[in-house]
């Protein structure tokens, strides 16, 4: 097995060589700090001839020596290859050292050919941005396309990971994603200031906070959360009310009404597309419409146990708070409805497009449908 290349500092060096000078044996050195006995070896002789570790330090007159023949024999070869553009025009001139500067020094090209320094410097950086502006222009061309086919959601996160999924990956800095969006008047969602809508009064349940912000789960159904939100229908309030799993951050059931009651939450309980059976755990703040009869005895009948959050304390549910501010930012704010039944259908829409086709970060930037696909 090849040994991989490391480098150590001087600091590193001269402790392994004190180690040795007070008593450590070069075997034990070497093995305790997988290093090759050789290299000890040489440390303890440049520190004990010269005090320096570095190479230059400790060469001999012969090695110096071969040192400036090589340098001199390169730029020999250097000036016999760009001998015959020595009395041509700048343009030659720069493009003969641009060819060249993988295998000579610009500056020793420069002093060959008579040509400054700064020349040759502003002609490749006016060539460069000119390159960098073309690529500018294609990059715009996908960077708008995944802004618009995202509904105007994602930021330079987002788009930085779908740039690196086409088929000629691209890999581009977040600031310049967001340079190219500055440019094309892109502006995200996620920039609207939010609205807080005033909190109504909770039940005084004794049912405790069985999930303990344990967010994170690890299986399909094992616990699924749930809330209301507020949207605006023509000039009324209507109520939007999702469940989420919280293994893959999927909305797995939704309804829309004109009321927040409990058969609003039934409803979304009902468009669940799994075995209810199968779900361990349901938790939810406490609004009154989570905890009455009807819902209640939905849970009692499936064997799922209940949780909700501490009294006014809405990080005990974190993820459907989340989720509802994803939510207004990407569905509701900004929209117009004019009936129920428009809402009901552009809810179905985005329902699909959350679970089928917005990446997320929590989930390593895949679709919730993808996770729940390559974890079962």
């Amino acid at each position: 097995m090849t040994r991989q290349r490391r480098t150590f500092t001087p600091e590193f060096k001269l402790q392994l060589v004190k180690l040795y000078e007070n008593g450590k044996s070069r075997a034990d050195i070497a093995r305790e700090y997988d290093i090759t006995p050789s290299a000890l070896d040489r440390w303890i002789k440049n520190h004990q001839e010269t005090g320096s570790f570095a190479a230059k330090d400790n060469r001999s007159e012969k090695e110096s020596e071969l040192m400036r023949l090589r340098k001199e024999n390169q730029r020999l070869l250097m000036e016999n290859d760009i001998f015959k553009a020595s009395r041509a025009d700048h343009g030659t001139k720069i493009n003969v050292i641009c060819n060249n500067a993988h295998k000579y020094s610009v500056s020793a090209m420069c002093d060959v050919l008579d040509i400054p320094k700064s020349t040759y410097y502003y002609h490749a950086d006016v060539t460069g941005k000119r390159a960098q502006k073309a690529e500018d222009k294609e990059l715009s061309k996908e960077i708008a396309r995944i802004f618009k086919e995202s509904r105007n959601n994602y930021g330079t996160r987002k788009i930085k990971k779908e740039l690196a999924k086409l088929p000629d990956p691209k890999q581009v800095s977040r600031r310049r994603i967001g340079r190219l969006m500055n440019e094309m008047g892109l502006v995200s969602n996620y920039t609207v200031a939010q609205y807080k809508p005033h909190k109504s009064t909770c039940n005084e349940a004794p049912v405790k906070n069985e999930l303990q912000r344990q967010f994170k789960q690890e299986e399909y159904l094992a616990v699924i959360v749930s809330d209301l939100t507020y949207v605006r229908v023509g000039k009324r309030w209507h109520y939007v009310c999702l469940f989420v799993d919280l293994f893959n951050r999927e909305i797995i059931g939704h309804s829309a009404g004109s009321n927040k009651t409990a058969e609003l939450v039934y409803q979304a309980i009902a468009r669940i597309q799994a075995n209810l059976n199968d779900v361990n755990m349901f938790h939810t703040d406490r609004g009154k419409e989570f905890d009455n009869k009807l819902v209640s005895e939905a849970l009692e009948t499936f064997g799922i146990q209940r949780s909700l959050s501490m009294k006014g304390c809405p990080y005990d549910n974190a993820v459907a708070e989340a989720m509802f501010k994803v939510f207004k930012t990407e569905f509701a704010n900004g929209a117009h409805f004019s009936s129920l039944e428009q809402l009901a259908l552009e809810l179905d829409d985005y329902v699909h497009w959350f679970n089928n086709i917005r990446i997320h970060g929590t989930l390593g930037y895949v679709t919730p449908v993808e996770f729940r696909k390559q974890a079962l």
